[in-house]
């Protein structure tokens, strides 16, 4: 027998069933055994007929299972289910624990698929349309801290007039980088270098005539989940700190294409958690002594403190809006399957998106116009249109809302006075309602592809070396995920089309949403759904405790504030799939009717 056979039948997991009581191995039948003798010239297989493999179990091993997945046998069906379970459902992990092991390589994607717009639905814009706004730069600032803090839309006017250029604007930021990382630790690699050779690039391309677009010569800063040339991408973790990508993700590569210039790959939670990654926590510019959140947590510091002129973010759950509502920029989440993933690293292959965050709502349609698009390298990514008029009129659009939500937490008088303001622009605001029903049920299909994303990490014990090793972080959710019931992976993929179909309701009485922003059922299902949205500052709150993404720690409590600190506060906006465009509209309307965007974190 072989040592990979003898492997395989002394240790085969037992999957859902191998924590649940720890059995000693049986040495396995012989090849002759009744199950693996010759079978009568046409018989069918059967099932539960395999050579037995992996550990003994017993009906107790149900018994004690039965608690993980909250399903109850009786004492003859625990029998039944022990007395097969080697013959028929233990040999189903073969692809995992040999002998025949297949490697599954991260670039490989699930067959089953993913779309957005539901079968007999159209969703998106006819034609596409970009037309900027209309209002003049105005004069170049005398000092770099100004122009450090303005928006894309107005750099891009500077650079393209050769008011400013690239190499001047590169070094603002660069040095800010350097100044302002130590207190908030959101840089994970700067590319000095590399992103003076592109300014330098850009200013000779422009000189000459070669006038790329409105992000020619903006300096940026990427997640350190999309893969650069050369440049380490790291993923925040502790096993990838050495990771060194041979090709560029396919939005860093289309960035590239319109002239960006890369300064710096910032922090994420490691694996696309929260804000902790292996250099420590990414702190909030408006308040030092909490966390960004995240997991955009260096996207969302680094642009509120003016350390970049935008960045690019994912959301799995929520990690373009968490971190946009707390550091106060604007976080535009796409609809699923407009930007492409090649070349970023995999998390959920049916819930991962690539989205900018940046100063102003035009600055987030700026950058979401260059990156759109299909890719080869991502199967879920497809053709789409974009059509956003800076200056279009809102007047008459239909904005829904929660009575509800509106009333309770999160909800605070920005969010209120925000739906004052929609009134006052002219728009018609809409009582909508959705089912009461257990959404965060939807989260077994994020664990579980979270789990199988990472699982030669979490198998080999790499995933110990993280920084974060508490309930709610990756190591132990990966852990747990490996007893989730795959029958209820597939009803909550049935549910989450039932889900999709109450969202498809909604919109046909509305032409977006206002929620706020941390609702925890609508940041849920809408990631689930696919739909994009708009996440911005509306105004201020004062709190008197730190916020954290993390589960409450009675050995380390928050710090707390006499008198309450001032920091920003965010709406969301929910568009209709590929609808982005009416977002920025109604967006761009509601940021010049706040009066907040300006504002800037004290002591950046």
């Amino acid at each position: 027998m072989s040592k990979s056979r003898r492997e395989f039948l002394t240790h085969s997991s037992l999957g859902l069933l191998g924590a649940a009581v720890a059995c000693k191995g049986k040495s396995p039948e012989p090849a002759s055994s009744p199950s693996a003798a010759t079978s009568t010239p046409g018989a069918p297989p059967a099932f539960a007929t395999a050579p037995a493999v992996g550990p003994e179990v017993s009906a107790e091993t149900f018994a004690q299972a039965e608690k993980l997945v909250e399903v109850e046998l009786n004492d003859a069906e625990r029998a039944e289910a022990a007395g097969s379970w080697r013959q028929a459902m233990a040999p189903l992990y073969e692809r995992r624990v040999g002998p025949r092991k297949v490697a599954l390589e991260p670039t490989l994607a699930p067959w089953s698929r993913v779309e957005a717009v539901q079968p007999g639905q159209h969703a998106g814009p006819e034609r596409d349309r970009f037309i900027r706004s209309k209002n003049d730069a105005g004069t170049l600032p005398a000092n770099d801290e100004d122009i450090a803090f303005a928006s894309v839309a107005q750099l891009s006017r500077w650079i393209e007039q050769r008011k400013l250029t690239s190499e001047r604007l590169t070094g603002i930021y660069l040095d800010r980088l350097t100044r302002f990382d130590p207190k908030l630790r959101c840089v994970i690699t700067l590319t000095r270098e590399h992103a003076m050779v592109q300014a330098k690039q850009a200013d000779e391309e422009i000189a000459a005539g070669k006038y790329r677009g409105p992000l020619h010569g903006i300096p940026w800063g990427a997640k350190d989940l999309l893969d650069t040339a050369g440049i380490p991408t790291t993923y925040g973790a502790e096993p990838f700190r050495n990771r060194v990508p041979t090709a560029d993700a396919a939005v860093v590569k289309r960035l590239n294409d319109g002239g960006a210039v890369l300064v710096a790959k910032l922090s994420l939670g490691a694996l696309a958690l929260n804000d902790i990654w292996f250099g420590g926590q990414t702190m909030n510019p408006w308040l030092l002594e909490e966390g960004a959140s995240g997991s955009s947590a260096g996207p969302g510091a680094a642009t509120a403190a003016g350390l970049v002129g935008f960045a690019i973010g994912s959301e799995t759950g929520g990690s373009i809006v968490s971190p946009s509502m707390r550091c106060g920029v604007n976080g535009l989440r796409p609809t699923y399957g407009r930007v492409p993933r090649t070349g970023a690293m995999t998390l959920c292959w049916s819930l991962d998106k690539l989205g900018p965050m940046a100063r102003s709502v035009e600055d987030t349609l700026l950058v979401l116009e260059a990156i759109t698009g299909p890719d080869a390298g991502d199967l879920e990514s497809v053709p789409s249109k974009l059509d956003f008029d800076a200056n279009a009129d809102v007047r008459g659009l239909r904005v829904g809302y929660f009575p509800n939500w509106m009333k309770e937490a999160p909800a605070t008088e920005v969010d209120r006075a925000a739906l004052e303001t929609v009134k006052k622009l002219g728009m018609t605001p809409v009582e909508v309602s959705i089912p009461d029903w257990p959404y965060d049920s939807l989260d077994v299909i994020l664990f579980a592809e979270g789990a199988a994303a990472f699982e030669e990490l979490t198998l080999s014990h790499q995933v110990d070396q993280l920084k974060a090793q508490v309930p709610d972080a990756w190591p132990n959710i990966f852990r747990q995920s490996r007893f989730l019931s795959a029958v209820d992976f597939v009803q909550a993929d049935r549910f989450r089309r039932k889900v999709a179909n109450e969202m498809a309701r909604v919109f046909s009485q509305v032409d977006l949403l206002l929620v706020p922003s941390l609702r925890d059922e609508m940041l849920t299902l809408t990631n689930f759904t696919g739909h994009p949205s708009l996440t911005m500052r509306a105004g201020f709150v004062e709190v008197s405790e730190a916020r954290s993404d993390w589960a409450p720690d009675p050995n380390k409590p928050l710090p707390k504030f006499s008198p309450p600190r001032r920091v920003p506060h965010g709406i969301t906006l929910i568009g209709r799939l590929f609808d982005e465009g009416t977002l920025g509209r109604v967006g761009v309307a509601l940021e010049k009717a706040f009066h907040v965007a300006g504002e800037r974190p004290p002591g950046f």
